[in-house]
């Protein structure tokens, strides 16, 4: 593919935000866009390079008879509270009510899910 057809632009100038010198390249490159602070778009270049090193974990761990899983973020408040670790998180822990009024959190770690 055309660097020209990609979505997202190459910038000549280091935006002001970035700070470090692989954020810089990044930005300039126009494989990442900044939504916020600490968040952001992976546009389809990093994507690429991303699913690449994806699939290279993949093969290894395949070859080592690892298994893959995939774990809800949306998790039961129930479950962090039953080991404390919602006081240790703080507010750094973001909590919602579901559409039937259920406590819920968006999880940082998977502990809780897998124990």
């Amino acid at each position: 593919m055309r660097i020209t057809r990609l979505f997202g632009k190459t910038l000549r100038e280091v935006p002001a935000e970035a700070e470090t010198v692989s954020h810089q390249l990044m930005v300039r490159a126009g494989m990442v866009s900044q939504l916020a602070a600490g968040v952001y778009s992976y546009l389809p270049l990093a994507w690429r390079v991303l699913k690449k090193i994806e699939n290279i974990v993949r093969e290894e761990m395949d070859r080592a008879g690892g298994q893959e899983l995939s774990l809800p973020v949306l998790q039961p408040l129930e479950m962090w509270e039953k080991t404390g670790r919602d006081r240790a998180f703080g507010k750094g822990l973001f909590t919602l009510l579901d559409r039937r009024e259920r406590k819920m959190a968006l999880g940082p770690t998977h502990e809780e899910v897998i124990t």
